[in-house]
């Protein structure tokens, strides 16, 4: 085969012409839309994580502020008004505890 029939088979193939600036166009285009998808997600995980810190605040407080209205509604009902009892009554701390001795023959017997 010679040169001329080469050349000929080569031009009877034709390839299509690629146009660069629409492919980098396009991926310059797909790198921004990325971009912004990223900036976008990491703000909605940012504004994710510290809503999460708020809350977990929250439900301390919420925590300890039931810990103190549970005691004082103890203190309310039941318990509260045994102190005021005891209180009327005047008991006092006992410093010393002695015991009596009762021998037997003082004890009644039941038959």
């Amino acid at each position: 085969m010679t040169t001329a029939v080469l050349n000929a088979k080569a031009s009877a193939i034709s390839f299509p012409q690629i146009n660069w600036k629409i492919i980098c166009f396009s991926g310059f285009f797909i790198a921004l839309v990325l971009l912004v998808f990223y900036v976008l997600q990491i703000n909605y995980l940012t504004s994710g994580s510290y809503l999460i810190s708020t809350y977990e605040r929250q439900i301390g407080q919420l925590a300890e502020e039931n810990k103190n209205l549970q005691v004082s509604f103890a203190e309310s009902s039941f318990l509260g008004q045994a102190l005021e009892k005891i209180q009327a009554l005047d008991f006092q701390k006992v410093q010393s505890v002695k015991y009596m001795q009762i021998p037997d023959n003082y004890l009644a017997v039941a038959k």
